[in-house]
């Protein structure tokens, strides 16, 4: 874990320091723009048109933060409320770039320079809150380590694979592979294949059960292990278990950083049959892994979770236990006609054919599918980040606090994350309760778990750590009667 270590970008002095520092430099900027009192002052021109310029700073600011705020309201990209720090850091670059060209006449020459600084400046501030938001890099290592690819935990090469079988192994390997994309088309990154201990023991090598992880909406298939510590916690269950623990897969489910596939076939590439055509009969025929499907199962965060249980319900010939770390009730980027425009181009059909509760309503009692569905028990709701009750007027029940900025019980704050479409609702607990509670009536085992925690990947970490044990328990032993 030690590219986790470091100076935190979430939490601590850093973070703040650095806005501070920022804001004073933008407050320098505008200096000339201030009207001060005569005794104060050696300027020789009228205060209005500082005063005039003073205040097209201020309200194109205002108004930068205004419409990105609307604009995301309407985008369907998360259903947590942004915090109010972030809508700031818009207002501040809006009025930074504005400011670079009104005070570049009246101003000294290092004033001049200064102002054009500040612009990237103030992007490196918007970015710092919208991480702390997401909870994507924790630290300035890590950061360093997504910048120039550096070495993922356990990683080899592949070609040296069959020369480590026989040599015993105190952690697992991690494998990255280029998957043909023969049965979808779908255009994909590079992916990554955890093999336990147990994989490289001499004499026979076990048939394997495979778990895959899937991560949120902006990510890297790579996340999963850079960020929600996934090979750690997969090692650490190995070394309590002689070895043996389940193959992670860990899937690209967007094919680039920023595409929303919601793991459905649509306009934005086939993602459903990537991980159902192409990634599992690969894993199978490359490493060895069961083809059973109570050997399979499939752990997904944010998009990913909405995922893991859409791929449970619609395909349980091929995976068997699921994961739902706070998805939401279907695959959704926006009201439900944006996502049937969006998703399925217009298609209503598609979208009652990826549709979690529609696909239950119609199937026949399932035959040894279970899974859980991880979200948090903390409340909290509007835009400026405040903290209500449970309950109280304005904050739809179960919904997370948004924003603030401070520990948390997973070091993170509330926010996308990789979010899937979010929807408008904001309300992951209940609606996956609802989906418990509708799968129960097809004989799927489920359980709605809560623990305190943002919607980050810190949170997500958390859950899966959690989730392991029962989930490897399942998958090594298929036939046991389910239950979650």
């Amino acid at each position: 874990m030690g590219y986790q270590r470091g100076l935190s970008l979430l939490e601590g002095w850093l973070p703040w320091t650095v806005q501070a520092v920022v804001l004073l430099l933008f407050l320098v900027v505008i200096v000339p723009l201030v009207p001060l009192p005569a005794a104060w002052s050696r300027r020789r021109r009228p205060v209005r048109r500082p005063l005039v310029r003073l205040g097209v700073v201020a309200v194109l600011g205002l108004a930068g933060a205004l419409a990105a705020y609307w604009a995301f309201q309407g985008s369907g990209l998360a259903s947590d409320p942004a915090p109010f720090l972030l809508w700031v850091w818009v207002g501040l670059l809006v009025a930074s770039v504005v400011a670079a060209v009104v005070v570049f006449g009246p101003s000294r020459w290092w004033r001049r320079v200064l102002s054009v600084v500040v612009v990237p400046l103030t992007v490196v501030c918007l970015a710092l809150v919208l991480n702390q938001w997401v909870g994507y890099v924790t630290t300035v290592q890590e950061g360093w380590g997504e910048v120039t690819a550096g070495a993922l935990p356990d990683q080899v090469d592949p070609t040296a694979l069959p020369s480590m079988v026989g040599t015993p192994r105190a952690t697992g390997a991690v494998v990255t592979v280029s998957i043909p994309d023969t049965a979808s088309g779908f255009a994909h990154r590079t992916e990554d294949v955890w093999l336990p201990p147990a994989y490289f023991a001499a004499g026979p090598r076990p048939t394997l059960p495979a778990i895959m992880m899937i991560g949120g909406e902006f990510n890297t298939p790579a996340d999963w292990i850079r960020i929600g510590n996934a090979v750690q916690i997969a090692d650490q269950y190995a070394a309590a278990h002689h070895g043996m623990a389940p193959v992670l897969v860990f899937a690209d489910a967007g094919g680039t950083f920023n595409n929303d596939t919601e793991c459905v076939n649509g306009p934005r590439g086939n993602a459903a049959s990537h991980l159902t055509g192409d990634v599992i009969p690969y894993v199978e025929q490359n490493y060895g892994v069961s083809k059973d499907p109570r050997a399979w199962g499939v752990v997904g965060w944010s998009m990913g979770g909405t995922c893991a249980v859409d791929l449970a319900v619609m395909h349980p010939e091929l995976i068997d236990s699921f994961d739902d770390i706070a998805g939401d009730a279907g695959p959704e980027v926006g009201t439900k006609q944006q996502t049937i425009d969006r998703l399925y181009g217009g298609n209503a059909a598609a979208w009652a054919q990826y549709d979690p509760a529609t696909v239950l309503t119609t199937h026949a009692p399932y035959a040894n599918t279970a899974g859980w569905f991880d979200d948090s028990s903390d409340a909290g709701g509007g835009m400026f980040g405040g903290h209500r009750p449970p309950g109280a007027p304005g904050r739809p029940p179960g919904q997370r606090p948004p924003g603030g900025f401070g520990g948390g019980a997973n070091g993170a704050n509330a926010g996308i994350g990789g979010r899937g479409g979010g929807g408008g609702t904001g309300q992951e607990l209940p609606e996956a309760r609802a989906l418990c509670s509708q799968a129960q009536t097809r004989a799927i085992a489920c359980a709605v778990n809560t623990q305190p925690g943002r919607h980050s990947w810190q949170f997500a970490s958390t859950a899966f750590s959690d989730v392991l044990p029962w989930m490897s328990a399942r998958v090594e032993a298929p036939g046991t009667p389910a239950k979650a």
